[in-house]
């Protein structure tokens, strides 16, 4: 069929249309720049279909999981520096027995406890005195006595016990939770690190390795107090709020506009609101860590004014408004010498504040579907170690020990009032119903709702896991 005159006329180029002026080249160059630029931003929505929201192609959008999980969000207490068990969770009646003798196959001289242990709550679970607050809540805790890890080295184990790994590169629990499970508040990053400086190992504890950048934890430094400091950045150093409140205002106005005059794009809109996020965000993460507007009871009950009261209060206030991980870290239980003070103190710092968060999680509803998680990297020998010639101490402490040491778990499906596994007579190593770092992620995984052997990401040709090929889900401590 041959085409009409018309349809020739309108499809046959003319040589106007090879020539513009300057002022029409700049326009079209200067648009074109900006609908390359809008095509880049909007590439996933548009491979994705006009009918989802922007905000359903967000790497942190809130995702279910595979399986029933009783756990939605997770806090672990990270003891770093490795505590003593046997003089915190795991009594020796045995090792007292034989303080100062030569313990055999140990090769060292016994230091008994110099804590008493008392049967604490309706399940009768011992617990040390350093503990007196926390063991109000044993009824609700699991205490798994048989925990072992590879190696006695701080730095390996720190990075293993964070990652499941103490020499790859690997992303770290915080990353595969939120990997898995998204996040439940826009505003605010799904993994969040509250940490005094850079603890040891720094960011490879936190990190997201191969896994995309958006589940890597935000570190906050909680050695501060002001918000400007705990938090790089959160305020605009030139422009202020209300300056860029009415900046976003105006934004918005001009789009009305445009979507007045032009036509109206789903697509265009969603993106604009990404805007808005962004200052949504300052406001969200400012509140968030603000504790000046709790009562005064509650920051009595946590002991606010330190550091660990501080860490356990932002904790509970993050959990509440949907952060998926909160990992605390409680440096300084490495303790080689002087021993007995140096325990008595560390837990001082830490035993109030937990137990706070514990009873406020449990009254607010949240400690069913929030696991609670603490312990170190490894534990401590049954034996004394003496201090070095230029200590100034003359008390002995432990040494390094990672054959056997005590984790807890509360809340999130875990059974409450019950141990689990056990170290031999003296503590040295676990005997028992052993539980390794393996062991103890693919229960976390589980209890957030994920088979720990298919939870994967693809990378270098190989599909990747948090438990690598190892690991089994510790079924008896499950409510």
């Amino acid at each position: 069929m041959k085409p009409s005159a018309k349809y020739l006329a309108e499809h046959t180029a003319r040589p106007e249309d090879f020539i513009v002026n300057r002022r029409q080249f700049l326009n079209r160059f200067g648009m074109g720049m900006g609908v390359l630029g809008l095509a880049g931003l909007m590439a996933d929505d548009m491979l994705l279909g006009s009918s989802l929201h922007a905000a359903n192609t967000s790497p942190l959008a809130p995702k279910t999981p595979p399986l029933p999980g009783k756990a939605k969000a997770v806090v672990h207490i990270f003891a770093q520096g490795a505590p003593s068990h046997v003089d915190t969770w795991d009594p020796k009646p045995a090792l007292t027995a034989n303080d100062g003798k030569e313990l055999p196959g140990l090769n060292g001289v016994g230091l008994a406890s110099p804590f008493k242990f008392t049967k604490t709550g309706k399940s009768g679970v011992e617990v040390s005195e350093v503990f007196p607050n926390l063991g109000q809540h044993i009824d609700d805790m699991c205490v798994i006595r048989g925990m072992y890890i590879d190696a006695p080295v701080h730095e390996f184990a720190t990075v293993m016990m964070n990652t499941g790994s103490g020499r790859l590169v690997k992303p770290s629990v915080g990353s595969w939770v939120t990997y898995g499970l998204g996040s439940e508040n826009e505003n605010l990053p799904g993994f969040i690190v509250l940490a005094p400086g850079s603890p040891l190992g720094g960011a490879q504890n936190w990190r997201s390795a191969f896994l995309p950048g958006a589940y890597q934890g935000t570190h906050i430094n909680t050695r501060y107090k002001e918000i400007e400091k705990l938090i790089e950045n959160i305020r605009n150093a030139y422009t202020s709020r209300e300056e860029q409140r009415n900046q976003l205002d105006l934004l918005a106005r001009v789009n009305t506009l445009h979507s007045q005059r032009l036509q109206k794009d789903a697509q265009l809109e969603a993106r604009i609101q990404s805007f808005e996020l962004a200052y949504q965000m300052q406001m969200e993460a400012t509140d968030a860590f603000d504790i000046s507007k709790e009562p005064e009871s509650v920051l009595a009950a946590y002991n606010a004014d330190t550091e660990q009261g501080r860490q356990m209060l932002i904790a509970r206030r993050l959990l509440e408004r949907g952060v998926r991980m909160v990992q605390v870290w409680h440096n300084g239980w490495d303790h080689h010498q002087n021993l007995e003070k140096s325990i008595r103190a560390k837990a001082a710092e830490c035993d109030k504040p937990i137990a706070a968060l514990m009873k406020d999680l449990k009254e607010r509803g949240l400690l069913s579907d929030t696991l609670v998680v603490w312990g170190g990297e490894f534990g401590r020998t049954p034996t004394r170690q003496l201090p070095n010639a230029t200590s100034k101490f003359e008390v002995p402490g432990r040494d390094h020990n990672n054959r056997g040491f005590t984790y807890w778990l509360a809340g999130g499906g875990v059974k409450g009032g019950i141990t689990y596994g056990e170290t031999d007579e003296f503590g040295q190593a676990s005997v028992a119903n052993k539980v390794h770092v393996h062991d103890l992620h693919a229960t976390i995984l589980h209890l957030l709702g994920f088979d720990h052997e298919k939870l994967t990401y693809r990378y270098n040709g190989r599909n990747f896991r948090l438990t690598d090929f190892y690991g089994n889900v510790v079924k008896d401590i499950l409510a």
